[in-house]
C-alpha cells in the first residue's frame, strides 16, 4: 500500500519504534544464531531483507523531520537518536553475526559467488570493519557511547540550524525591496503574513535568500540579509552551534582513534574513491588556483561596473554579477524566469525521465494520503505498462521543512 501519511502522528512513533526495532533485532538473531554453515543464501541475503518496517517507518519519520519538524518531532529526534545508534552497534557488534559474515568474506573466491555477490559481502565485510566489529568489548562499548553522544549532538544541531532558519528579517517599506521581482516580493508577503508581521519578511533560507542578494537595490538590505544567513548557528545565542560542533568535532576524533584512524578524515575517507584526505586535497588544491584566478576576474568585471563608489564586498557579488552578465550577454534571469515555471519544469523532468529511462507519469493527486495540500503525486509504469510505484513531489518551501532540495525512497527494490 500507499504510505499512510493522513494518519501520521508525532505520538504514534514511540510504539512503532519499539516495535519495529525489536523486529530487526529478531530478524537478525535469527541469522546469527543459524546453526547451518553460513552461507550467502542464508546469511547474506536475510541481512538485506531484515528490518523492512523498521525501515519504512525510519522513511515516514525522516520524512516528517525534514518536512514538518514541529517542536514534537524534535522531542522525538532528540530522545531516540541515540537509540537508534544503540541499537544499530548491538547489531554490528554481534560476535556470532559477524563470524558468520567473516566466513563467508573468507570464502568469497572459492564458493561460487558471482561478482555482485562477492562484491556485496566485501563491502558489507568492509563495512562491520570500518564500524568496530574487530574491537574488544571494552572498545565496543566505548566506541556505541561515543556514537550516540554523536547522535545526540546531530541532532542538537539540525534543530539549531532549522530554528535560525525559521527567522526572518522583516521589511515594513516596499521601497526596500526596489529591483526584486513580483514572484519574489509575493513569497515576502506571504512569508510576513505566515508570522503575523507587518509588510514583508525574508526567511533566513537560501531560496529566499538568494533573490535578495541578486536582484534588490538597496545595498543594505542585501548586508543584512547575507549576515543573518551567513551567520545561522554563529549568533551567541539559544541557536548558536559552536559548543556543539566543538563536541561533534572532538567525539568524531576519539572515534577515529579508537578504531585505529590518524583522524575522522582518514576514517570516513576509508570508503570512498579518493581513498585518503591527502589524495582529496591534492585534487582541490590542483583546482584552486584556477577557480581562485577566476574569481578574480569576476569580481573585476563587477568593480568595473560598481565603479569606484564602494567595493565588491560578498553581499554584492550576486548583484553585480547579475548586472554583469546583462551588460555583456544581453541575458536578464527575470525574462527567463517565465520559461522555467515550476509546472515546466516538473513536465520537462518526466519527459526526460520518459525518454531516457521509458517511464510514464500519470498525476493521481488527490487520491493518495498526503502529508500537506500542496504535494503532488503520480503514478509511475514502465514502457510495458507495468506498474513502477508513486512519484510525490513537495516543492514549496515553509516553516518546518529544512531548505535545500533531496529525496526519500519508502519503497525500495527489495520491497
Amino acid at each position: 500500500g500507499v504510505p499512510p501519511w493522513d494518519k501520521v502522528r508525532p505520538d504514534l512513533f514511540p510504539q512503532a519504534f519499539e516495535t519495529t526495532l525489536a523486529e530487526r533485532a529478531a530478524d537478525y538473531r535469527k541469522i546469527a544464531d543459524n546453526p547451518a554453515k553460513p552461507t550467502f543464501a542464508n546469511t547474506i541475503v536475510p541481512m538485506q531483507l531484515a528490518g523492512k518496517r523498521y525501515g519504512q517507518v525510519m522513511t515516514l519519520f525522516g520524512v516528517m523531520t525534514g518536512n514538518m519538524n514541529t517542536p514534537a518531532y524534535q522531542k522525538l529526534d532528540r530522545e531516540w537518536s541515540p537509540k537508534f545508534s544503540a541499537a544499530s552497534d548491538a547489531i554490528t557488534f554481534d560476535k556470532p553475526l559477524f563470524a558468520r559474515i567473516q566466513a563467508i568474506y573468507a570464502a568469497r573466491n572459492s564458493s561460487g559467488l558471482n561478482a555482485q555477490q562477492v562484491r556485496l559481502v566485501t563491502r558489507i565485510y568492509d563495512s562491520y570493519v570500518r564500524q568496530g566489529a574487530k574491537l574488544t568489548d571494552a572498545q565496543k562499548t566505548q566506541l556505541s557511547q561515543y556514537n550516540q553522544q554523536l547522535a545526540t549532538a546531530f541532532s542538537t544541531f539540525g534543530e539549531k540550524l532549522l530554528a535560525d532558519e525559521s527567522t526572518a528579517i522583516a521589511v515594513g517599506d516596499e521601497a526596500q525591496l526596489a529591483g526584486l521581482p513580483d514572484s519574489v516580493k509575493a513569497v515576502a508577503k506571504a512569508a510576513a503574513t505566515e508570522r503575523k508581521l507587518p509588510g514583508f519578511a525574508i526567511v533566513n533560507t537560501r531560496s529566499a535568500v538568494d533573490p535578495v542578494l541578486t536582484y534588490a537595490t538597496d545595498r543594505a538590505l542585501r548586508e543584512k540579509v547575507w549576515r543573518a544567513f551567513v551567520n545561522r548557528g554563529d549568533n551567541g545565542d539559544a541557536n548558536d552551534t559552536n559548543a556543539t560542533i566543538a563536541q561533534i568535532v572532538k567525539l568524531r576524533a576519539d572515534r577515529a582513534h579508537l578504531l585505529g584512524f590518524k583522524t575522522h578524515a582518514d576514517w570516513r575517507m576509508q570508503d570512498t574513491m579518493a581513498k585518503t584526505p591527502a589524495a582529496a586535497m591534492d585534487l582541490m588544491m590542483r583546482v584552486w588556483p584556477a577557480a581562485k584566478a577566476r574569481v578574480a576576474e569576476e569580481v573585476a568585471d563587477m568593480q568595473k561596473v560598481a565603479g569606484t563608489s564602494l567595493t565588491i564586498e560578498p553581499w554584492d557579488y550576486r548583484f553585480y554579477q547579475e548586472k554583469v552578465r546583462k551588460a555583456r550577454y544581453d541575458l536578464d534571469q527575470a525574462q527567463l524566469k517565465p520559461y522555467f515555471e515550476l509546472g515546466n519544469i516538473i513536465q520537462g523532468s518526466l519527459y526526460a525521465a520518459n525518454r531516457l529511462y521509458g517511464l510514464n507519469f500519470k498525476e493521481i493527486t488527490g487520491t493518495v494520503p498526503v502529508f500537506e495540500p500542496n504535494m503532488r503525486v503520480w503514478s509511475v509504469t514502465d514502457k510495458t505498462g507495468k506498474d513502477v510505484g508513486l512519484f510525490y513531489r513537495d516543492d514549496f518551501a515553509r516553516t518546518g521543512k529544512r531548505s535545500g532540495a533531496w529525496a526519500n525512497t519508502y519503497r525500495g527494490q527489495r520491497g
